[in-house]
């Protein structure tokens, strides 16, 4: 065999083994039906909370085996959002302006410090813009990764004030009850 094949068949290979390797390590996922996302919050007469396991989204990794995260956008239909009582939802669904703003959406712009907890844990730190409800913020999530073959289970919290996305916190019985400014985003997000 002469050097010039030999050559042409090592620069095959290892363009074959370069397509292999993007297919094993760039992988993107789409949020299966059995994640949830709830909003927990405070009133005046007691705690509350909604929850949604209608929402969508995908993420993509540069390396699913270090938690590299390419990209990850969820959307969440507002109106989704159930409480198991019509009043309070519908003062949530006004409060939110769903007549005019039907979705509630997260795009990461940024993740990084990905911390190997264990083989095929990972805890990341991504920064992305969360839209509520027409107003963009910039926002930072600790976010807790499973990687399996199949799989990816993104769970994390975040805790921040209704009034930084220019969001009156709700009211009812003509005011007698008023709903606290802070409110807790807790999710589990499966991959598929």
């Amino acid at each position: 065999m002469t050097y010039l094949a030999s050559s042409k068949i090592k620069f095959a290979v290892c363009i074959l083994f370069s397509f292999i390797s993007s297919l094993m390590f760039s992988q993107e996922y789409q949020l299966d039906s059995a994640s949830t996302l709830s909003v927990y919050g405070t009133s005046s007469l007691h705690d509350w909370h909604i929850t949604t396991t209608s929402y969508s989204g995908s993420i993509s990794f540069t390396n699913v085996n270090t938690g590299e995260i390419k990209t990850c956008n969820v959307t969440i239909p507002t109106e989704t959002l159930k409480s198991g009582k019509s009043a309070m939802d519908k003062n949530t669904y006004k409060a939110l302006q769903t007549n005019k703003y039907k979705n509630i959406s997260f795009t990461l712009t940024k993740a990084d410090n990905a911390t190997v907890t264990s083989e095929g844990n990972f805890s990341i730190k991504a920064t992305g813009n969360l839209t509520i409800a027409g107003t963009k913020k910039l926002i930072t999530l600790n976010l807790n990764v499973i990687a399996s073959q199949n799989q990816i289970k993104l769970t994390g919290e975040k805790t921040f004030k209704m009034s930084e996305f220019n969001i009156e916190p709700p009211t009812a019985l003509f005011g007698t009850v008023t709903t606290g400014d802070e409110i807790t985003i807790k999710f589990n997000s499966i991959f598929k």
